[in-house]
């Protein structure tokens, strides 16, 4: 019972979805609640996947696209884009970290922030619409969960950044066995789907190859810029990793799993 009460906090925290009375409140929860952080893109996934379906049966694949984007965004309140816009404003217009965590804290949207969000929006909805059709929803239900257990990774293993910030209580007492439940959240309805769906084993591990990478690059340079995270930088990981997997998706047939295995261990 207290594990399903962490799970309704991450929700309730990351969506707009209403929780029941029943689950209550205590600050404690939320420090844990981080671990059920990934679980929170299965309903994220389900939302965007129906809406996907339902409108794939009015109307063309692009109109279902953006539709499905929409209700994700919707759904979230743009927490994750509106975490990508400020670090596009804070990294693009701050050269010192002072300044950098200054510019993200201001809630006004910059040049940096509004291109950014414009263009990540629109690889987005470009990268699902270039998928094959019966390649969309299962690579919803894989995206949405993935990246967020990559945006859970900077959690686990950097510092916060700031005194104070919303992801505060997020940052605290997340622990290896915390992290292990985070990734059995992911890992194990994961592999149910891609045993049942049409996406290769080949292309999966593309996109997941790609996903680490973009993770691990973003990581590197919020350490370098800013001593660690934010929770704006948790909204970017997750946004740009989930991009980044679809990219790995629909990578040509001569750039294996193994090729980017290769690649990556090499750029590291």
């Amino acid at each position: 019972m207290q594990q399903l009460r962490l799970f309704f906090i991450a929700l309730q925290f990351f969506t707009r979805i209403p929780i029941p009375r029943w689950v209550g409140f205590d600050p404690a929860w939320l420090h844990q609640a981080s671990r059920y952080f990934p679980a929170v893109g299965w309903v994220v996934a389900l939302v965007t996947a129906a809406v996907y379906a339902l409108a794939t049966l009015l109307w063309p694949p692009a109109v279902a696209v953006v539709l499905s984007t929409v209700a994700g965004i919707w759904l979230t309140g743009a927490f994750h884009e509106d975490g990508f816009a400020d670090v596009c404003d804070g990294f693009g217009g701050g050269m010192t970290a002072e300044r950098v965590l200054e510019i993200m804290k201001d809630s006004r949207v910059g040049a940096y922030g509004a291109i950014g969000i414009m263009l990540m929006l629109l690889c987005k909805i470009t990268l699902l619409l270039s998928l094959p059709v019966s390649y969309v929803i299962p690579a919803l239900f894989i995206a949405h969960p993935l990246s967020r257990l990559a945006s859970c990774s900077l959690i686990w293993c950097l510092d916060y950044a700031r005194l104070e910030g919303k992801a505060k209580p997020l940052t605290q007492h997340m622990s290896n066995a915390e992290w292990l439940i985070a990734i059995v959240t992911v890992a194990l309805p994961v592999a149910g789907i891609l045993y049942l769906s049409v996406i290769p084993l080949t292309r999966f591990f593309s996109g997941l190859s790609l996903l680490i990478l973009a993770s691990w690059w973003l990581a590197r340079l919020f350490v370098r810029r800013i001593g660690g995270y934010t929770g704006d930088c948790l909204g970017t990981v997750q946004q740009l990793s989930e991009v980044a997997f679809y990219l790995g998706l629909l990578a040509l047939p001569r750039f294996t799993s193994c090729t980017l295995a290769k690649s990556l261990c090499s750029f590291i």
